[in-house]
C-alpha cells in the first residue's frame, strides 16, 4: 500500500522543494546523448513518483531502441500500471504489484549489476523501503552483461521509453537520482519515521562519471543535475508551470481519475485539468476531504464556452449516485457555483435547487475562480471569488451533509475545459501568492486564515 506522508517534522529533517510534471500527450523528456562510455553493467536508480492516469505506459528512464538485452533498457509503469524492467526482447521484472494510487507518492529504489555471481542479485528493487519480492515475470541479465546505459552515442531519456516518444510518463518524479557504476542501497536514499512511514533522506554519496542528480529546482532549466557532474538533461515539451511544489514532503491535492461520472471526461496536466467528453457531463472529485479548517483553491475556466460546475461536495454519494447526477444535491452534495452557458448571471446552488443569482457572476474564458471554505466558524460558508474579487460572501453550506467536504467540478458541455490550482497550478501564474503557511502558488492572494489542500496543512 503506498503511503500518503503525514504533517509532521520528519526525523530526517530533509525536505524535497520540487518536482517535475509529466503530461502525456505533450511527450515531454528529458535528453541526453552520452559521450564516453563508462560502467554498462552497474548503475542504481532512486526516484519518487506520483502517478496520474490509468490508461497506458508510463517511462521513467530509457536508453535505446534495439531489440537486443544489450541495445535497449526501458524501466517504465506499464497500463497494467506494474513496474517493468525491460532489456531489448527481456523482460527482467514485472511486478506482481499494481502502482495504481494515484494519491500518493512512491518511491522506488533500483540496483543492477550484472556482475553478481547469484543471478538473482543481478536487480534488486524496494518500494518505499521494502524489498519487491513478487513478479509475474522474472528473468536475469547474463553475468556480466553490458547494458545501454552509459554507452557512448546513446541518448538516454527521463520521461519516456528509449527512443524518446514511445510510453511518456503521466505523473510527477522527485528527488531523481542515477549512479553509474555503482551498486548503492536503497537506505542510502530514505529511511523509516518513526510512524514506520518511509520519507527520503539526504544522500551523500557519489554519482560516477554519466551520473545525475535532479532537483527540478530551476525552472529555466529543468534537467540541471545538482550532482556536481554538471550532466544536464534537455527538456523537451515541458515548461516551467511544469515545475512544481507537490512533492513526496507535500503532497498537494489532485483530481481523482477513479471518480467517474457516466460521462467521464479526460484529465491531464497532473489530473488537475478536466475536458468534458462528447457525451456531455464529466465530473471528478479531489484526491483530499476536510472535516474542518479553512480551506482555498482555484479554477480556471479554459474554454470559450460551456458549464462549469466548480465548488465542494459532500462525500457521502456512492458512485452509482454521481454517475447517474453528478451535479444533484440530493445525492448529498453542497454548495457550488455554476455558470450557464457563459450567462450574465452565475448561481449559486445547493440542496439540489439554484439557490440564488450571483451579479457578475458570469465565467468567461481565462476567468479564475477562487473558492474559500470556512468548516470553523458557527456557521459553516462558502466565499466565491472571481479574478481576486469577492462577488458571493459567506454562503452557508447545504444542510444535512456528513461534514466531510471534498472538491469538486463538473462541466456540463461537450468540450468544455476547466483547470485546478490546488497550489500545485497547471497554468503560468503572474502574480504568486502563498497561503497563511507559506505553501502553493496561486494566482490571487489566499483570503487571510484559509489554506492550501496539502499535507502539510
Amino acid at each position: 500500500m503506498p503511503l500518503i506522508l503525514p504533517a509532521r517534522t520528519l526525523d530526517s529533517g530533509y525536505e524535497i522543494d520540487n518536482s517535475l510534471r509529466f503530461n502525456s500527450p505533450d511527450v515531454g523528456s528529458l535528453g541526453k546523448t552520452i559521450s564516453g562510455t563508462s560502467n554498462r553493467k552497474t548503475f542504481s536508480l532512486s526516484f519518487w513518483l506520483k502517478k496520474s492516469h490509468n490508461d497506458g505506459n508510463g517511462g521513467i528512464m530509457g536508453v535505446g531502441t534495439a531489440s537486443s538485452d544489450t541495445g535497449k533498457l526501458n524501466i517504465k509503469i506499464t497500463g497494467s500500471d506494474v513496474l517493468t524492467i525491460e532489456g531489448g526482447a527481456t523482460n527482467y521484472r514485472i511486478t506482481n504489484r499494481a502502482f495504481r494510487d494515484n494519491s500518493a507518492w512512491y518511491n522506488i529504489f533500483i540496483s543492477f549489476d550484472s556482475t553478481q555471481s547469484t543471478a538473482d542479485n543481478r536487480i534488486s528493487i524496494y518500494v518505499n523501503g521494502v524489498e519487491e519480492t513478487s513478479f509475474s515475470t522474472k528473468n536475469n541479465p547474463s553475468q556480466d552483461a553490458n547494458t545501454p546505459f552509459n554507452e557512448d552515442g546513446k541518448t538516454h531519456y527521463i520521461g519516456t521509453e528509449g527512443n524518446g516518444s514511445s510510453s511518456p510518463l503521466d505523473g510527477y518524479l522527485a528527488e531523481f537520482h542515477y549512479i553509474d557504476g555503482t551498486r548503492k542501497a536503497h537506505s542510502d536514499f530514505g529511511e523509516f519515521n518513526d510512524n514506520g512511514v518511509w520519507i527520503p533522506k539526504k544522500y551523500n554519496g557519489s554519482y560516477g562519471t554519466h551520473g545525475f542528480y535532479f532537483q527540478f529546482q530551476d525552472s529555466g532549466n529543468l534537467g540541471d543535475d545538482t550532482s556536481g557532474n554538471g550532466n544536464d538533461y534537455t527538456a523537451t515539451n515541458l515548461t516551467a508551470t511544469d515545475q512544481t511544489t507537490d512533492t513526496a514532503t507535500n503532497n498537494f491535492a489532485t483530481l481523482n481519475p477513479l471518480i467517474n461520472s457516466a460521462q467521464n471526461g479526460a484529465l491531464s496536466e497532473g489530473n488537475t485539468k478536466l475536458v468534458s467528453g462528447s457525451a456531455s457531463w464529466g465530473h471528478k472529485l479531489g484526491t483530499m476531504a476536510v472535516t474542518n479548517g479553512k480551506w482555498y483553491y482555484e479554477a480556471k475556466v479554459t474554454s470559450s464556452t460551456g458549464n462549469h460546475y466548480v465548488g465542494w461536495q459532500d462525500i457521502q454519494p456512492t458512485q452509482a449516485q454521481n454517475a447517474a447526477n453528478p451535479q444533484s444535491d440530493s445525492s448529498g452534495t453542497t454548495i457550488w457555483f455554476t455558470n450557464t452557458a457563459n450567462d450574465t448571471t452565475g448561481f449559486l446552488r445547493k440542496n439540489d435547487t439554484d439557490d440564488s443569482a450571483v451579479a457578475s457572476g458570469a465565467i468567461a474564458n481565462n476567468d479564475i475562480i477562487g473558492l474559500a471554505l470556512d468548516l470553523d466558524s458557527g456557521t459553516q460558508t462558502l466565499t466565491i471569488y472571481k479574478n481576486g474579487s469577492a462577488i458571493d460572501s459567506n454562503n452557508t453550506i447545504a444542510s444535512g451533509n456528513t461534514g466531510t467536504l471534498v472538491p469538486f467540478i463538473a462541466n456540463a458541455t461537450s468540450g468544455a475545459s476547466i483547470e485546478f490550482n490546488f497550489g500545485n497550478a497547471p497554468f503560468s501564474i503572474s502574480s504568486g501568492n502563498s497561503d497563511a503557511n507559506g505553501y502553493g502558488n496561486f494566482e490571487y492572494a489566499v483570503p487571510s486564515g484559509y489554506y492550501s489542500l496539502c499535507t502539510k496543512n
